[in-house]
């Protein structure tokens, strides 16, 4: 089962699996986890026990079915690595990704330390763009090292919801940043200097910035719902991609 995605920087959601756990703060109001209770309500199949974990095979040759060349988000509802999916599974979902040269998956992951044990000894599809949830110093963080461990054409940060200033990033062998703060009721908030610096590290460093959403909160430090500015960050909207990205598509 895809789905078409409301997420800016992707097309479609590809969910082999789903449902995860909480592992750090940036958790705490997890979107998919409320959106799994929802589905279960809608009895949409899948969701049967709502955000417990679950491994559906029935979906893995569902990328294979479409020609038309897509850029997947893989597990928008999950986590690829999460300690519960076996390896041989996890090596399925990328027989799939080899067989589909047409189409880019993006996945993202909290797992860092599992990521790159698992891909010590493998390799990475070219059109498999791997990355971190960088939400802050404590969790967050740390994971940028794991990640660079990843022979991966393309390496990213989702810094979203990013919780606090991350302070000094490096960025050696990242080459697309994506910056959002928290939606949903119970947002907390972002400060635009938090986003501004994490822009300006990625200006120096010549890493691709991308600015998702400002989520609940906007940069005047009011809550307020998502208004047509909610994707501006200084007056401009920022929707760079990975330069090798490009280069692919030239």
């Amino acid at each position: 089962m895809t789905t078409t995605s409301r997420i800016e920087w992707t097309e479609q959601t590809w969910n082999p699996a789903v449902g995860c756990t909480k592992i750090s703060s940036g958790c705490k109001h997890c979107y998919a986890e409320t959106m799994a209770k929802r589905l279960k309500a809608m009895g949409t199949p899948g969701y049967e026990n709502g955000f417990a974990l679950q491994i559906l095979p029935q979906r893995l040759l569902d990328p294979i079915k479409r020609k038309k060349p897509t850029v997947y988000f893989v597990n928008s509802m999950s986590d690829l690595f999460h300690d519960r999916i076996p390896d041989g599974y996890i090596e399925q979902v990328f027989e799939v990704i080899e067989q589909t040269p047409q189409h880019t998956y993006q996945i993202l992951t909290k797992r860092a330390a599992r990521m790159a044990r698992y891909f010590k000894n493998r390799s990475v599809p070219d059109n498999a763009w791997l990355g971190v949830t960088v939400e802050n110093r404590k969790h967050g963080v740390p994971r940028i090292d794991y990640l660079r461990k990843v022979p991966a054409r393309i390496r990213f940060l989702s810094i979203e919801p990013l919780l606090e200033d991350i302070g000094a990033l490096d960025l050696k062998n990242i080459q697309w940043v994506i910056v959002g703060g928290e939606s949903g009721p119970k947002a907390r908030p972002m400060k635009q200097e938090w986003a501004d610096s994490v822009r300006l590290q990625c200006a120096k460093q010549k890493v691709a910035f991308f600015f998702k959403q400002w989520g609940g909160w906007g940069a005047d430090g009011q809550k307020r719902a998502k208004s047509a500015n909610g994707r501006e960050l200084n007056g401009r909207t920022w929707d760079e991609m990975p330069r090798e990205a490009l280069l692919a598509v030239g």
